[in-house]
């Protein structure tokens, strides 16, 4: 979360809530569409984007974030139909009504969806395709399980923890912040400190373990990351 995301008092402000709301719900939708890790991840960094280039007041962000999920299906081949997004985010944004009818209602949404779509990629000069941290981070656990103790690697969930936080640092513009070899290294890095897992010979390497898998990286980036990470977290709380 950037400082825009931030009052001067320090309290996160609405624009930020309504961000991490919203990117919750492209997850949960995502999943329940069928959608892959980056598939989702692409409708999120998406919708960071379209936001960092308009405000948010003449948007409506749920219908964006339709947008987004039927926009990144392309870009990532997973592609998606209009009417299984707009069924989706029914349930999820009024649980307890009946479903959509195939009314007039239902096909102005579609079309909403569809120009939104167009919107976005007007607004976005048509660059909508992104590298993430997520192969990154595959070859960083896969390289870090053999240089540790294999008890010590197989007793701690440390992938699992690392891909949780790789997954939740969407829900913020981290994406559009830092590269995605970084962000991979730093969600490491911090599922490490969780559970207390030290990186045998680290202390006599010539250099951390983190800078072996990305040479530009520092100490003081990866702080910034999980600070942003730390804030996420904190929003979540806040808001649940």
């Amino acid at each position: 979360m950037d400082s825009a995301g931030l009052s001067e008092a320090g309290q996160v402000s609405a624009d930020a809530r309504t961000h991490f709301k919203v990117c919750r719900f492209i997850m949960e939708a995502g999943v329940k569409l069928g959608l892959r890790s980056v598939p989702i991840a692409t409708a999120c960094t998406i919708y960071h984007r379209f936001f960092m280039e308009v405000p948010l007041e003449p948007y409506d962000p749920y219908l964006v974030a339709m947008a987004a999920l039927y926009l990144a299906g392309k870009v990532e081949e997973q592609h998606l139909r209009t009417r299984d997004i707009i069924n989706v985010s029914h349930r999820y944004l009024h649980p307890r009504s009946d479903p959509l009818e195939l009314d007039m209602h239902f096909w102005e949404l579609r079309d909403s969806i569809v120009q939104c779509e167009l919107l976005m990629l007007r607004v976005l000069c048509f660059r909508v395709s992104f590298q993430h941290p997520h192969k990154y981070l595959l070859h960083y656990l896969l390289s870090l399980k053999h240089w540790m103790n294999r008890h010590s690697w197989d007793r701690t969930p440390v992938a699992v923890a690392a891909w949780a936080l790789l997954r939740d640092s969407y829900h913020g513009p981290l994406c559009l912040q830092h590269p995605p070899q970084h962000i991979a290294a730093s969600v490491l890095y911090l599922a490490l400190q969780c559970y207390g897992v030290e990186v045998p010979a680290d202390a006599e390497a010539e250099r951390p373990w983190w800078q072996v898998f990305s040479e530009d990286l520092s100490k003081n980036v990866i702080d910034q990351i999980v600070l942003d990470l730390i804030q996420i977290y904190t929003l979540d709380t806040e808001i649940s």
